[in-house]
């Protein structure tokens, strides 16, 4: 088996064999944490503005979720004409690599890779692959070095993290959370646990009445209060229809009752289909060829409900097991509808007939590289953007980016509501018809915790707050602004929280990044169902 994501950790963490030595890591003005979209885009707009950069990078390969299985900008959702600066570059970019002449909101996973790639290359940022963050050396409230699990050290000015988890920023002492808050401790009456779907049919019980794995009971649960569970994760696998298709692996850690509920449903209704399990994206692929969700209202489907609970602030060690109970999960779900004698034929032929996209990931067997963690931590910065700033407050003085996504929150738990009937908690699907502005202050720690650090994924906001930030086209608009502040810290000598604003506008509004939403007449609505 060739190596994945955290079994390349496991090696750096466990052996001394390190796969990655920098021949120099010296001292930088601007050091990101995380290839991520924003992480890549945080790098490029730094080293623009003349600033020495280090790009460090936990996988192989730069890109996140956008070389891993999500071939959208999310523009179904948001508004097109809110895209400005690097980010809006990249999408040209992706235009002009398909033959287009303008840009393009949706691609395949190696074709981002690539654009990421040549972003990075002709800027010279320096870049280094499969190393994780150790430890943190700070001097007062100001990161000095940072330890990383090659056993190398690296110094720089000012740091940026830019990874899905906020590892750096957590090993900074920087304060943070996970989960959703009340609904009374922001006055955000989308937040809190939310029972507002209808309830399915399948019994959530096993044969002898124990309560299925992945099920929590009603009775532990308000409508309202806080948790501190998040948004269920999954692998966006691309899968296609081509005759050089791979087929669907047994995995090793194949277990069949896994899928109980499927095997129920399918008893009971035969005629179920693979659109019925798992949502299928052709979006503008090659024909054949798809990118795969979980499907919200599936009785069971790619979300591996309860399966990331302890994720937000797991060790390493425990975040590879995670992910790989969620590569099995996934595997054995496709592998199952494909092969087990309880699928009914029609399914089973259907399932078959698709298999792991050949052109995608082929260096780790047709396998996305990075689960999709779609929430972790938050830092608790210097401002919260919360559900008030999208939906009524949605000027800041300080602004640095638009944002105009949904709020989209996937479901967080499965609760069993009676010995026949479960129901999936969480969902937040709110429209948003104008866009808001994003405060510089919500990427900044408090000046009291940290001075040189700016974290532009896990954002400071309430978790309904997030769940209109949290899309990678959002967070490369973060990440332009970010390392264009970062690198202005760097030229005033200056801590994050002291950049005079007023130039910092300048240069963002000179790079062409929209900051107001008074830029133009936003017009029409916005409505979908996804």
């Amino acid at each position: 088996m060739k190596s994945t994501f955290f079994f390349c950790l496991l090696l750096i963490c466990c052996s001394s064999f390190q796969l990655v030595i920098p021949s120099q890591t010296g001292t930088y003005d601007v050091v990101v944490y995380g290839g991520t979209p924003g992480g890549v885009v945080a790098a490029v707009a730094a080293a623009r503005e003349g600033a020495r950069v280090l790009l460090i990078e936990p996988t192989k390969h730069l890109g996140g979720l956008n070389t891993s299985g999500i071939g959208t900008s999310e523009s179904e959702h948001m508004i097109e004409e809110t895209y400005s600066g690097l980010p809006l570059e990249f999408y040209e970019r992706l235009g002009k690599a398909y033959g287009k002449n303008g840009p393009t909101f949706y691609f395949e996973s190696h074709v981002a890779e690539k654009v990421f790639n040549d972003l990075v290359q002709e800027a010279k940022v320096k870049v280094v692959y499969e190393a994780f963050v150790k430890s943190v050396t700070k001097k007062g409230t100001a990161i000095q070095s940072i330890s990383l699990t090659n056993g190398t050290n690296v110094a720089g000015k000012v740091f940026i993290d830019a990874t899905y988890e906020g590892d750096l920023m957590a090993r900074a002492k920087v304060s943070h959370t996970h989960g959703r808050e009340s609904r009374e401790q922001y006055g955000e009456s989308l937040a809190g646990v939310r029972f507002i779907d209808t309830p399915i049919e399948a019994a959530p019980y096993d044969d002898s009445g124990k309560l299925l794995p992945g099920f929590v009971e009603r009775t532990t649960l308000t409508e309202g209060k806080a948790s501190d569970r998040v948004m269920n994760y999954n692998f966006r696998l691309m899968m296609s229809t081509n005759a050089n298709r791979r087929p669907f692996p047994k995995p090793a850690a194949y277990k069949p009752e896994r899928y109980i509920l499927l095997t129920r449903l399918l008893k009971n209704h035969p005629e179920t289909q693979l659109k019925d399990i798992i949502d299928l994206y052709s979006w503008t692929y090659p024909k054949g060829k798809f990118e795969t969700n979980n499907k919200q209202k599936a009785v069971i489907s790619l979300g591996h409900f309860g399966g990331n609970v302890d994720y937000p602030e797991a060790d390493y060690a425990r975040r590879d097991a995670i992910y790989q109970d969620h590569k099995a999960w996934t595997l054995g779900l496709m592998y199952y509808l494909a092969n087990d004698p309880a699928v009914p034929e029609a399914l089973r032929i259907e399932t078959a007939s698709y298999g792991l996209s050949a052109d995608e990931f082929t260096d780790n067997e047709n396998f996305p590289y990075y689960l999709y963690v779609r929430e972790a931590r938050r830092m608790i910065g210097a401002y919260v953007q919360t559900q008030k700033d999208i939906l009524e407050e949605r000027t800041k003085p300080d602004a640095i980016c638009l944002a105009s996504h949904w709020i989209d929150s996937h479901h967080v738990q499965r609760v069993a509501v009676s010995k026949t009937q479960f129901v999936n908690e969480g969902r937040i699907w709110e429209p948003i018809t104008q866009p808001y502005e994003v405060s510089y202050r919500a990427i900044t720690p408090k000046g009291s915790e940290c001075t040189n650090l700016l974290v532009p994924v896990c954002v400071s906001a309430s978790h309904v707050g997030f769940c209109s930030l949290r899309v990678e086209s959002t967070w490369m608009q973060l990440g332009n602004s970010a390392g264009i502040a970062a690198a202005l810290a760097v030229k005033q000598k200056k801590a994050v929280q002291a950049v005079n604003y007023n130039e910092l506008k300048s240069l963002l509004e000179k790079k062409g990044v929209i900051l107001s939403i008074n830029h133009q007449v936003w017009n029409g609505t916005r409505d979908g169902t996804k």
